[in-house]
């Protein structure tokens, strides 16, 4: 049986440990590509964020020591 990119086994048998710095690398990736996607909900939904900021707070004063 042929291994396609899409087998999540041929990642782990073929790939060999990914070292620390990649791994930072991808979640620094990740985290940017997060953060754009919050500012573009923010943007298209106006509404929705600032209800979100909101809840935020008041959970953030009522847990606050």
């Amino acid at each position: 049986m042929k291994r396609t990119p899409e087998d999540p086994s041929a990642e782990s048998a073929d790939a060999p440990m990914e070292t620390e710095a990649e791994r930072r690398r991808r979640r620094a990736v990740f985290l940017r590509e997060l953060a754009e996607a919050r500012e573009l909900r923010a943007r298209v939904q106006p509404r929705k964020t600032k209800e979100r900021r909101m809840r935020e707070a008041l959970r953030m004063r009522t847990f606050r020591i």
